[in-house]
């Protein structure tokens, strides 16, 4: 026999609401909607006078109906700061505009701490347009208050972390700056009859590069000079670069020739590098003594681009410079000393090659043959004047110069009588 009513509700179901009784619901609700709500009501005449406030504000502020409502104007809910925002902005646009919202303040607690808010009011007005009430809805913003906290703390410690990075970076510059130059002579001596100029390019002010230069004197009217670039970046280039300074200093005033002063760095640099940590170089190595009316200069090179040497009489050539490995790389490298001379006007041009390796273009080197129709169009030129030019050459390279660059360059005057004394720049 089948049912002719509806199925029986399980125990504890509720039972579905019908038209009428959400309508009865809608309606004993309305006030408490309004006490309970989960965001803050009062009103207030146009004077501030509290005239009715719901049970949420009253919670959250810690005070009875009795002790707000007739007894207290609006103000008096805010802090001082708020009060004082109040009574000059907020009171006044609302007076002009009929409605202001989203205004944040801190209304004042019982307990007497502070409960940050955002405020939105809008004046009532009569059927003549006469402003009656103002109504205010306030929102806690208790949470947002404390996100924006913490966003203002955390952009605070980002900036100062950024300004602390830059601090250590530019100490770290001037750090390195210091060592920089300590592996550089701080000047160029006086060469009788000769004269000289340097550079140095530095790629990056927060790494130590590895290209080297020095001129010093060997006594009896000799002088040496050596230019090189020691295998890659940063400390221990640095370390390295030193070694080879002094090993080339001080074989050069025992009184050794240039190949075996050559020869005297490749076994220091496999002595205390050989053991799974490799430092090699490339350098040129000479030596300078008056010979008449011209400089003698003997020359021996460890796998180091060629020497240039800018003539008198407008030519350009490189000077040839077999023999020469890298140096520190081959227990048994073999250098091997050439012998050439400065006449008046004649300039020899040591270099890295940081400037022959620069990129002119997506993928294209500067290479030797651009260095050599650059040098022609110079000769004859001074120390002075090549180095002036090269700067600027390497200043035309932009980015594509991402390498150190040492320059070096002597040169006999001129005029027979003139009187010199070493230059450098950079």
């Amino acid at each position: 026999m089948s049912g002719s009513g509806p199925a029986p509700r399980p125990p504890g179901e509720a039972r579905p609401l019908i038209g009428t009784d959400v309508t009865a619901l809608l309606e004993d609700s309305t006030e408490e909607l309004y006490e309970s709500a989960p965001c803050g009501y009062l009103s207030t005449l146009m004077d501030g006078t509290i005239v009715k406030v719901n049970k949420t504000l009253l919670g959250w502020l810690g005070l009875s109906r009795e002790e707000v409502v007739h007894r207290r104007h609006f103000a008096d809910l805010l802090t001082v700061g708020g009060k004082l925002y109040h009574e000059t902005h907020y009171a006044p646009l609302l007076r002009m505009q009929g409605h202001v919202g989203g205004i944040a303040l801190d209304m004042k607690v019982a307990d007497g701490s502070r409960l940050p808010v955002l405020i939105t009011s809008a004046v009532k007005r009569g059927a003549d347009g006469r402003p009656l009430l103002i109504r205010t809805t306030v929102f806690d913003a208790t949470d947002r208050r404390a996100y924006e906290t913490e966003l203002l703390r955390a952009r605070r410690a980002a900036e100062e972390a950024r300004r602390q990075a830059e601090a250590d970076r530019e100490q770290l510059r001037e750090a390195l700056a210091v060592l920089q130059q300590s592996l550089l002579p701080a000047g160029l001596p006086a060469v009788p009859g000769v004269q000289t100029a340097a550079y140095y390019h530095t790629a990056s002010p927060i790494q130590l590069g590895g290209d080297f230069y020095d001129l010093f004197p060997l006594g009896d009217d000799r002088f040496a000079f050596f230019l090189g670039d020691i295998c890659g970046k940063g400390p221990k280039a640095a370390a390295a670069t030193s070694l080879v300074r002094y090993t080339l200093r001080s074989a050069a005033l025992h009184g050794l020739g240039p190949e075996a002063v050559l020869s005297a760095l490749n076994s220091a640099l496999l002595e205390r590098y050989g053991g799974g940590d490799p430092r090699y170089c490339t350098t040129v190595f000479g030596t300078l003594e008056s010979e008449g009316q011209s400089v003698r200069v003997l020359l021996a090179s460890g796998g180091h681009p060629p020497a240039l040497l800018l003539r008198a009489d407008g030519r350009a050539e490189y000077l040839p410079t077999p023999g020469g490995l890298l140096v520190g790389a081959f227990p048994n490298a073999s250098f091997t000393t050439i012998r050439t001379a400065l006449h008046h006007g004649d300039t020899l041009l040591l270099y890295t090659d940081g400037l022959t390796e620069a990129r002119t273009g997506e993928s294209d080197l500067y290479g030797y043959d651009a260095l050599l129709s650059f040098a022609g169009e110079l000769a004859p030129a001074d120390p002075r004047t090549v180095i002036d030019a090269l700067i600027r050459l390497l200043v035309s390279f932009g980015d594509g110069l991402d390498d150190d660059t040492a320059l070096l360059a002597l040169g006999r005057p001129r005029h027979c009588g003139t009187a010199l004394s070493g230059t450098t720049a950079g």
